[in-house]
């Protein structure tokens, strides 16, 4: 099982961020250690003092693939679900000024947690469309809609699948709205989907 992350898939995100708009997407990935099912806690790691949250949409592979083309991507993915990647955003910012790979901002245990899953038509019928929203201790923080990707579902998929053989239960992060900031410790957050909770995390 592969987790593939996209970033800077929002335009008002690079903005937050400084970051230029892409022209591909960009991606990066994390181990399957990074993961956090079943609403578990996450502990405030001692290697940083900047843990930063992004909301994500999330989907997941349900048949294995190769060179898809993107007309054909939406016979490859029937559940989505929201997850968070968490980011250690002093030692990224330390990696990109060296110009050094960032996968220990990105990529450390726990540094993505995953709510519930639910069947696709039962978020939105059009995967170009599905709305979701994001709130810390209980006041909204994030509110995205895949229509404002910069890069859609369905291009990423064909773009991933030029470079990796994509399997089965392999997991997209389509990329955060904007909004994202920074966690202290007894901050709780969730994600929803039309109104369903799909994770709650508390950051310990």
């Amino acid at each position: 099982m592969k987790i593939f992350c996209i970033g800077r898939n929002y335009v008002d995100h690079a903005k937050e961020l400084g970051n230029e708009v892409p022209d591909n997407p960009v991606i990066f990935m994390k181990p399957p250690t990074a993961l956090i099912k079943g609403n578990k806690s996450f502990y405030y790691p001692e290697f940083t003092n900047d843990l930063h949250y992004e909301g994500e949409l999330v989907v997941k592979i349900s048949k294995n693939g190769k060179s898809i083309q993107s007309k054909f991507a939406k016979n490859y993915y029937n559940e989505v679900s929201l997850g968070f990647d968490l980011t250690a955003r002093d030692i990224q910012a330390k990696q990109k000024e060296k110009g050094l790979p960032w996968e220990i901002a990105k990529g450390f245990d726990g540094s993505a947690p995953i709510g519930e899953f639910i069947d696709l038509a039962n978020a939105k019928n059009d995967a170009e469309e599905i709305e979701f929203q994001i709130t810390k201790n209980d006041e909204i923080v994030q509110q995205g809609n895949t229509a404002l990707m910069i890069y859609s579902i369905d291009i990423i998929i064909e773009y991933l699948s030029k470079f990796f053989t994509l399997q089965k239960g392999d997991l997209i992060f389509t990329g955060t709205p904007k909004g994202v900031g920074s966690l202290q410790i007894g901050d709780y957050l969730s994600g929803s989907i039309g109104g369903k909770e799909l994770i709650n995390l508390k950051i310990k």
